[in-house]
């Protein structure tokens, strides 16, 4: 299975990332899936993870399913760019980490607003969102 990022589709933040990982991976090995789709849930459902209580994106990664600072710190070392060497913050701990990326899912919405419309796929791109296969 490819890597796949599992987002909210209608957070302007979670689009956006998608919107910053698509030419920062330019070999296509992470695909995109709206936690809100039906690809997105039948993701989480097969690895137990219950996408309508989420509030984080789920990086499925070597048939791992990563949530919260460890879903982020794995989607950056996946990348090609020297950005993947962000990952390295994963020596700091999950107590530390995980408090300060839940208080930004709580306040995504605020802080960088929210669409009506889950996102579907970038022109060009269609292929490697799982959403509209």
């Amino acid at each position: 299975m490819a890597s796949v990022l599992l987002f909210d589709g209608v957070c302007n933040l979670c689009s956006g990332t998608v919107q910053w990982v698509i030419p920062r991976d330019p070999a296509a090995d992470i695909q995109f899936a709206a936690l809100q789709s039906a690809s997105g849930a039948q993701i989480c459902a097969r690895y137990g993870i219950n996408a309508s209580d989420l509030m984080s994106m789920v990086f499925v990664h070597e048939s791992i399913a990563y949530q919260e600072s460890d879903a982020a710190l794995m989607l950056l070392s996946a990348l090609s760019s020297p950005l993947r060497y962000f990952a390295l913050l994963r020596i700091v701990p999950r107590f530390v980490r995980d408090p300060i990326y839940r208080w930004v899912a709580r306040n995504r919405y605020l802080w960088f607003g929210k669409k009506e419309v889950c996102l579907v796929a970038l022109p060009g791109y269609s292929e490697r969102f799982l959403s509209i296969r």
